[in-house]
């Protein structure tokens, strides 16, 4: 495994900023931004060699800061939606920064995608942390918390998420990579398969009601593989509130490594597997992509899908639902795998 770290830029308020090149023998290569966390590119080489980069991004420290996409950026405290804003723990009401028609989003208006991670490296591991103060966004608790991605030789990019409070408060920390297979275009055509029996329904505002709904005869029923675009038109309401995908998964397989998804892009024969220790998915199909410049130039909607592992969303609101409290002084440890070959 093979490091280099160089200069990537310096943020508007003069914070400095790195990015680290991860290499492996078998011609994967991962560029990571201290600024978010943030998965900049990611190179696999296609079924006849050629390097293809699959994930959306940017060339510029400042596209970065100006975008509100989340592009390839670790999202934080709580990845997806708190409703309302605001939540109860321990008898005490909490507000929190809302951003999002009402609700909170990705950890509000500064989250964790805004961050300078301090970065070092660790054998064969790049490991970034960061320290959330008490009160920030709204959140209760001194955070302390650790991202560390690993490139193996086989392809797949391991990321492990650690953290610790000084007092009980709510985590959700995934990434938002936005994936394109093919290297630019459309993400209509790529083929994908999740392994969730059932959804969360979603309202209006994407936050889930509480009710869980079986995939089957459905638009959302990706047992098999199929392609993304094939029934995303069908008149259905649940993804006429998300102008297409932007539902949580409910993760089927009972281990503690599920497999999540896979997705597949024909043209290049690049296939992903996804593999997580989290009990979801969120599936979104790039619906709010605006049209703009990126490093493969321009891109829109739905020309990106993420997969974002995580606890489900709106958690605190609903006790049937996975728990996203961490207890102070409780460890907390994730895992998501990316892995790519060519079919």
């Amino acid at each position: 495994m093979n490091f280099e770290v160089k200069p990537f830029g310096t943020t508007a308020d003069g914070r400095k900023v790195n990015c680290w090149t991860l290499m492996n023998d078998s011609g994967m290569r991962a560029n990571i931004l201290e600024y978010g966390c943030t998965i900049q590119s990611l190179i696999v080489p296609d079924v006849t060699g050629r390097p293809v980069d699959v994930v959306l991004g940017y060339d510029t420290l400042a596209e970065y800061e100006e975008q509100t996409g989340y592009l390839g950026a670790v999202v934080g405290r709580v990845g997806n939606r708190i409703g309302g804003g605001c939540f109860t723990l321990n008898g005490r009401e909490y507000r929190l920064a809302v951003n999002d028609r009402g609700n909170h989003l990705h950890g509000g208006i500064a989250g964790f995608d805004k961050k300078v991670w301090q970065a070092s490296r660790n054998g064969d591991e790049l490991v970034l942390e960061t320290l959330s103060p008490d009160g920030e966004e709204g959140y209760p608790g001194n955070l302390h918390a650790v991202v560390r991605y690993r490139l193996c030789e086989d392809n797949t990019l391991r990321i492990t998420y650690d953290a610790v409070s000084d007092a009980d408060t709510l985590l959700n920390l995934t990434n938002h990579a936005y994936f394109n297979l093919s290297g630019g275009g459309t993400i209509l055509g790529h083929e994908l398969q999740l392994f969730a029996d059932y959804f969360l329904e979603a309202d209006g505002n994407c936050l889930p009601t509480g009710k869980k709904l079986y995939v089957g005869g459905t638009p959302f029923d990706f047992r098999e593989r199929k392609s993304i675009g094939r029934d995303i038109l069908t008149e259905c309401e649940q993804l006429r509130f998300g102008n297409g995908y932007d539902h949580n998964f409910c993760l089927s397989d009972p281990g503690p490594w599920k497999r999540a998804a896979y997705l597949l892009c024909r043209e290049t024969g690049i296939e992903m597997a996804c593999l997580t220790t989290q009990p979801g998915v969120q599936f979104y199909s790039g619906n709010g992509l605006t049209e703009r410049a990126g490093k493969k130039g321009r891109f829109g909607v739905r020309d990106g899908v993420c997969l974002e592992t995580q606890v489900w969303p709106d958690a605190v609101h609903h006790e049937d639902f996975p728990s996203a409290v961490l207890r102070a002084g409780r460890p907390w440890h994730s895992q998501t795998a990316y892995k790519f070959q060519c079919v």
